[in-house]
């Protein structure tokens, strides 16, 4: 499980405050700063937090002048900070809930998918290719390797996925063979190289169709693609191109 900082950082203040709560409490009530005795530490900290979350039954209560500033320094300095902790905690519970919902909601939707396009990797082929898929109403999703390519594609709407693209299982879990169509469009050279690998195990009849980031991934990806997928080279086709327009002729 992963813990933010904000969270971290929250819970060791929350901490510290109980402890200054809790000694302060016990060594004045022991002193007769309180209406009674505080014999225990568990009656200290049972004093610490209804102060903290503002409940005051009552029967504990400073009686001194200096059990009077201890509670007050106590409240001032940590019933906001306790505030909010306990609101910080609760809404990262909520995140997380929802985070999960909506990971069981787009896992099932990616399996009910059928006969439609996969795109592996966030290259701009890819991300050419889902919104020119988008703007269609055509059926797709997305699959990255980084947390931060998965939330920047999930702002655009995206029905995207985290994978290790070079692992079997976790490229099993997509459903390739459902398909019509694969592209690959990644940056990293052997990423390409095992995405391929798998693809070809995985997807079953559908057209595969791999992006070679340069020259050399695009000879290695022919001799692994062998007639089972189709390798492009964007820089070779731009560059044809360029040539057949400037020198034709």
């Amino acid at each position: 499980m992963r813990y933010n900082t904000k969270v971290v950082a929250y819970a060791i203040v929350v901490f510290l405050v109980l402890v200054y709560g809790v000694a302060g409490t016990y060594f004045i009530g022991n002193g007769g700063g309180f209406n009674q005795n505080v014999a225990t530490p568990l009656n200290a900290l049972y004093f610490t937090v209804i102060t903290l979350s503002t409940v005051g039954y009552g029967d504990f209560y400073p009686v001194s002048p200096i059990a009077k500033i201890f509670v007050i320094s106590l409240i001032i300095i940590g019933l906001g900070t306790f505030i909010s902790a306990i609101t910080t905690f609760s809404g990262e519970f909520m995140n997380r809930r929802i985070e999960r919902i909506s990971g069981r909601i787009s896992s099932f939707e990616r399996r009910a998918l059928n006969k439609h396009m996969v795109l592996i990797g966030d290259g701009p082929t890819n991300l050419y290719i889902a919104n020119k898929l988008s703007e269609t109403g055509e059926r797709f999703i997305i699959i990255v390797k980084s947390t931060e390519s998965l939330e920047r594609l999930k702002k655009y709407g995206y029905l995207t996925f985290q994978a290790d693209l070079s692992s079997d299982g976790d490229m099993r879990e997509m459903n390739l063979d459902k398909a019509k169509a694969v592209v690959i469009d990644v940056a990293d050279n052997s990423t390409s190289l095992y995405a391929l690998v798998s693809v070809k195990e995985l997807a079953g009849n559908a057209e595969i169709i791999v992006v070679a980031p340069n020259k050399d991934a695009e000879h290695h990806l022919k001799i692994v693609a062998g007639n089972r997928a189709v390798v492009v080279n964007p820089s070779t086709i731009a560059g044809s191109f360029i040539n057949d327009r400037l020198f034709k002729g």
